[in-house]
């Protein structure tokens, strides 16, 4: 313990002047005991603590950490932590599972607790620190004390992770209720079924099988609750299947500002929401087959028809290249179905995972107009044609809003399913020039809408407006007049005799009978096959 201090020490001391000079005279008018400074330049005194008055002498004292009393004199105790006394990590994981009001009241606190203590550091009285706090950030003193002395065991950087709760860091561990893990087993096996069964359900079938083997159990609250904290790409899994798993990806943001209008097209069927007699007499809901440009969504051609079959696909695909031309980047993409991906169209695309793929076919049409083909995804058996942008054009507020139910159609239109079906349901059914007609002019209102919310049409332009922006800066070339003829048929490869005999398995057959056909050429030209290009609906006419 130091006992002999300056004067520069004694300045501003409880009871004592705040100079160098008063300090000076002090000692001198109360004969304080000095003695000279060693190792200073010139003269300087310092004062023995005796001499001090008794505050100011027990402020030094304190300072120093000592205390003088009667009998003798105490080394002050310092509160210490010890350094494993609580889990720090545990206490901060509390406050990284708390909830932002429980952290918002814990940071209200702190600065007040810091306050405090800061205040009972600099001697001022427990009773006066809590007080003065208290009154100036508005909250109770006996409030702040329990939570000041709550976080009293911790570390100061950790008050906060401390006081979240209120509860401080307890060091209880949380009662888990019981759960035999065979219980927990039974539960999961019975609940993660493709099946989907309700969870209630699972725990009555648990709450029986427990009563059987004498297993612990929680009550159903509890065990919905570990239920709910199981993964949940598992729990789609094994509940919805992988499809429904892969949903769980999210979706590719793609853009279109780098191609050209016509450079990618795609095409679906949209099956009509409307009975229509059809030319045949037959009362059918039609369905038509788009052909849709994905830089600007406008749909390009369209054909209608009792399903989607080949020749509404490619004649509607003969319409659009013959009305806008073939660019010279050329791209495809439709459906893996048996309607769209059939070999007269698609033939010859290396991708193609749509029936017997032999290496004599001819190749499909789409290739020999120089396309490149691309099809939706598949996964886990199902198509994933949402994919498609012309599947836009068939949901809220596209065709069926413009085509289905439009007044020209009123009391044919059937509904999307049949528990949304309309109190007029099967009114009447419409003829098939009237839908045509209809049909048409839905197309045409659908591209012409402005304001699209689309990336080129900026919530301004119509697709129409964009594709005569954009349509002029491609460059295309116009189909020659045999590939408009090779639209218009479709081609088959079959075997040739020597005779110069040849049958098409197309048109189905008469008796067993086939459609057979006959040219003096080929007899002993050598040729094994050829490929047959023929009109669907003439099959007893010339073929070529």
């Amino acid at each position: 313990m130091r006992e002999w201090i300056s004067a520069i020490e004694c300045m501003g001391l409880s009871g004592l002047p705040g100079s160098l000079m008063g300090v000076h005279k002090r000692a001198q008018r109360e004969g304080w005991l000095k003695r000279r400074r060693e190792g200073i330049r010139g003269v300087a005194y310092e004062y023995h603590i005796s001499s001090l008055p008794n505050i100011a002498r027990a402020e030094v004292l304190l300072q120093q950490g000592k205390f003088k009393t009667s009998q003798g004199c105490f080394e002050i105790a310092r509160p210490t932590l010890e350094a494993h006394d609580y889990d720090r990590e545990a206490l901060w994981s509390k406050w990284d599972k708390a909830s932002d009001s429980q952290r918002s009241l814990a940071e209200k606190w702190l600065p007040s607790i810091q306050a405090t203590d800061e205040m009972l550091n600099q001697g001022i009285s427990t009773k006066t620190a809590f007080a003065t706090v208290a009154g100036h950030y508005q909250v109770s003193a006996s409030t702040l004390r329990d939570k000041y002395y709550q976080v009293q065991k911790f570390a100061k950087p950790d008050w906060a992770a401390a006081l979240v709760d209120g509860r401080g860091a307890s060091r209880r561990n949380v009662h888990k209720s019981e759960f035999d893990e065979d219980a927990w087993q039974f539960l999961i096996a019975d609940y993660l079924r493709p099946e989907k069964p309700a969870f209630r359900k699972c725990y009555e079938r648990l709450e029986l099988a427990a009563r059987e083997h004498g297993w612990s159990i929680p009550s159903r609250a509890t065990a919905f609750r570990r239920i709910q904290q199981l993964d949940e790409a598992m729990v789609v899994a094994c509940r919805e299947g992988e499809h429904a798993l892969m949903h769980l990806i999210p979706a590719q943001q793609r853009t279109v500002e780098h191609l050209d209008a016509m450079q990618w097209i795609n095409g679906d069927g949209y099956l009509h929401n409307v009975f229509v007699r059809w030319f045949n007499g037959d009362v059918i809901r039609p369905k038509t087959w788009f052909w849709q440009d994905v830089k600007t969504r406008k749909i390009l051609g369209w054909r209608c028809d009792v399903s989607e079959n080949i020749d509404s696909i490619r004649l509607s695909f003969m319409d659009v290249v013959t009305r806008y031309s073939i660019p010279e980047d050329f791209h495809i993409t439709i459906d893996n179905t048996r309607g769209a991906a059939n070999k007269w169209l698609t033939g010859g695309a290396p991708n193609r995972y749509r029936f017997k793929v032999k290496e004599d076919d001819p190749k499909g049409l789409f290739l020999l107009m120089g396309a490149k083909m691309h099809w939706t995804s598949v996964v886990a058996g199902k198509g994933w044609g949402q994919a498609k942008p012309v599947e836009r054009a068939f949901g809220v507020g596209g065709l069926e809003e413009y085509v289905d139910k439009h007044p020209a159609l009123a009391g044919a239109y059937t509904g999307p399913n049949p528990q949304a079906k309309p109190d007029n349901y099967g009114d009447r059914a419409v003829d098939a020039e009237l839908f045509l007609k209809t049909l048409a002019e839905g197309v045409a209102m659908f591209n012409a809408r402005t304001g699209r919310e689309t990336e080129m049409c900026g919530g301004k332009l119509s697709f129409d407006d964009v594709f005569e922006r954009e349509y002029a800066r491609t460059i295309v070339r116009k189909p020659t007049e045999e590939q408009k003829r090779m639209l218009l048929l479709p081609a088959e490869a079959v075997n040739v005799s020597r005779k110069g005999e040849f049958t098409l398995k197309v048109g189905g057959s008469l008796k067993g009978a086939k459609n057979v056909y006959y040219n003096m050429a080929l007899m002993n030209a050598g040729v094994k096959k050829v490929v047959v290009r023929f009109d669907p609906q003439q099959l007893h006419s010339t073929v070529y």
